[in-house]
């Protein structure tokens, strides 16, 4: 063993029979929850570098998240020794690629995702992505391929069809999460898992099956008990789902069997707070999630709402850095000055990245780094929601993370229904099965029967409050788009010094603050569009509702056809403060009102499932 790997764990036979495979072997592994996976892959692209005499740029390693990307690329630069160079993209990042080499002029950062997976599809079909891997890509790894479903897996099939290379492909047919992607609810069942078909199909005694079976994440039984239930949900799989509905059953059955974790009271505080690892609370649906994070708000407990793998936050640091630095570029000295951090090497780099790397390498371009910033295309590395003790997710939002310890918020009997929403009970079995094998130590059950029934408000996409009458609106999901952030705070529906708001912003505001919007008019402005926020951090007014969430709200409240909203609500209250965040916007504003001449400064992004208060009747009133 190399120095590189002297404090991870040794193989196993079935590690070592995975990384030991050639080259231009055809790979297909599955990997069992908490097997090992990711340990067994930076030795497998290690060996394909150091042993098999593999070029970095050679390989291609593709996954789904940001946040994988980033856990491979930092076990890379840990313990990867030849293969620390090698590409690692996400589905998204590498069709972005390969689109602007074809076609450079196609402008396709305005594309959709979908539309650029569509189009890179397209162009390794037509050929014409050749003169980039024909001869330049010699072996393909990719990662969770059980969620490889519509656009994406016609990417990945015609790139494996078209590149006569060899691949090492992993995934658990167990932990297939995705078939709700695909719009025709009839379509799911054949699109979950129809990849492995068309591996076997299509290299038939040319693809080598290998499995990792042994489980290195549980350290007590009690951990453990939906471990056994792999096997099972792999056989579902390919049986077509046939027998879901009892699967599903005999999972709440087991979660039913471990210890109640109780109320959410002071005593679930203490128990919480006082907890020395790291702990998640598991909910079905992020709707159900926002509830909870709204209970814990409540009774004190501080804890983090995990994002979507696609909502990202620049930090705060970087616009109170450009803040201070009028010059269009920063030299590293002055960097590390102004920072006063012990990982100004790390943030320069990444930096430096994000800037192109053109010139001198003790000069950082400013102006490059804010076209990034408002062009989205920050490392992730960057973006990243920072660390906490206690999260709370959805299970979809918590797939290939681990904690200590797990609350599982119980889904309820698949035959309940929700909300009208056709269930498969294969898929919710498979879901179910996900979120109770991510603990290590502990894993608890928490009674869900009060939180089933938040639903997604269809014109709006969003998470919402139904009322006990089918006309009643009660709240609305905050997003991160909510805050209006292409003029500073303190230009748009209120004056204020924009200067001393930036450091209240800075100085004053926690994530997991609680905020509140107040309508600023009875009378909206403009058309399909409720009347203007103003958005209030104890009383005092922090920024301004974006159009965004105001069109939304209006739509949201326009409960027919033809019904014409009237009323607004005259606060909306229960929502959060996610971050304070760096945002680019009118760099001409940010000039007169004497912030920067970057364009850039900060914003409160906002999270929660919010509540209505309405203006109280004249009736009402008189009563009182």
């Amino acid at each position: 063993m190399s120095d590189a790997y002297r404090d991870s764990p040794p193989l196993t036979v079935e590690q070592r029979t995975v990384v030991m495979q050639p080259a231009v072997a055809r790979v297909l592994v599955t990997a069992g929850a908490g097997a090992g996976k990711t340990h067994t892959l930076i030795r497998r692209l290690d060996r394909l570098v150091g042993e098999e005499n593999l070029g970095a740029g050679e390989i291609l390693v593709l996954t789904f998240s940001r946040a994988a990307v980033r856990e491979l690329k930092n076990r890379l630069s840990q313990y990867g020794e030849a293969a620390r160079f090698v590409r690692v993209r996400t589905f998204d990042s590498w069709a972005l690629e390969v689109l602007t080499q074809v076609d450079a002029m196609g402008e396709w950062g305005t594309k959709s995702f979908e539309a650029r997976i569509v189009a890179a599809k397209d162009a390794v079909d037509s050929g014409k992505s050749d003169e980039l891997y024909e001869r330049g890509l010699r072996h393909v790894v990719i990662d969770e391929v059980q969620d490889l479903v519509g656009a994406r897996r016609d990417l990945v099939e015609a790139l494996l069809d078209r590149y006569d290379c060899g691949f090492t492909v992993v995934g658990d047919s167990a932990q297939s999460i995705y078939g709700f992607t695909v719009r025709d609810p009839k379509e799911r069942p054949r699109e979950t898992n129809r990849f492995f078909d068309w591996l076997r199909g299509t290299f038939g005694e040319d693809l080598t099956e290998l499995s990792l079976t042994e489980n290195f994440r549980v350290r007590a039984v009690e951990a453990g008990v939906a471990i056994g239930f792999g096997p099972r949900l792999r056989k579902l799989s390919e049986s077509g789902n046939a027998g879901g509905e009892e699967l599903y059953d005999d999972l709440r059955t087991a979660l039913d069997g471990v210890l109640d974790f109780g109320d959410l009271d002071a005593l679930a505080a203490d128990a919480l707070t006082s907890f020395d690892g790291t702990a998640a609370i598991l909910c079905r649906t992020n709707g159900q999630a926002m509830l909870i994070s709204e209970q814990l708000h409540a009774i004190g407990v501080r804890h983090r709402l995990q994002r979507s793998a696609q909502d990202r936050a620049v930090p705060a640091w970087l616009g109170i850095l450009m803040a201070q630095w009028a010059p269009s570029t920063i030299s590293r000295e002055k960097f590390d000055e102004l920072l006063a951090r012990s990982d100004t090497d790390q943030l320069w780099r990444f930096l430096r990245r994000t800037a192109s790397g053109r010139g001198p390498d003790r000069l950082l371009e400013l102006s490059q780094v804010r076209r990034a910033i408002a062009a989205g295309r920050l490392p992730d590395e960057l973006t990243a929601q920072p660390s906490a003790k206690l999260v709370v997710s959805s299970f979809h939002r918590a797939k290939g993370l681990e904690f200590d310890r797990v609350i599982v918020l119980d889904p309820g009997p698949i035959r309940e229904g929700r909300n009208g929403d056709e269930r498969d009970a294969a898929e919710e079995a498979r879901l179910l099965y996900v979120g109770m094998t991510r603990p290590r130590r502990e894993l608890y059950r928490l009674d869900g029967t009060a939180l089933r029934f938040v639903k997604v408000d269809k014109r709006t996409n969003r998470w919402s409050r139904p009322g006990y009458k089918g006309w009643m609106r009660m709240g609305l999901e905050l997003r991160g788009e909510d805050v209006l952030t292409q003029y500073p705070a303190g230009t748009v529906d209120f004056l204020a010094d924009a200067t001393e708001l930036q450091d209240y912003l800075a100085t004053a505001i926690r994530p997991g603050d609680a905020v509140e919007l107040e309508r600023l008019y009875q009378v909206p402005i403009g058309l399909l569009e409720s009347p203007p926020y103003l958005l209030l951090h104890q009383g005092r007014p922090i920024g301004t509702a974006s159009d965004t969430f105001r069109q939304d709200l209006y739509q949201h409240l326009k409960n027919s056809k033809n019904y014409i909203p009237q009323n607004f609500p005259a606060r909306i209250s229960k929502i959060y403060v996610d971050v304070v965040e760096t945002v680019a916007g009118n760099t001409a504003a940010g000039v007169r009102t004497g912030l920067n001449e970057h364009g850039v400064w900060l914003a409160p992004r906002l999270v929660g499932l919010s509540t209505f208060i309405w203006d109280k009747k004249e009736d009402d009133v008189q009563a009182q």
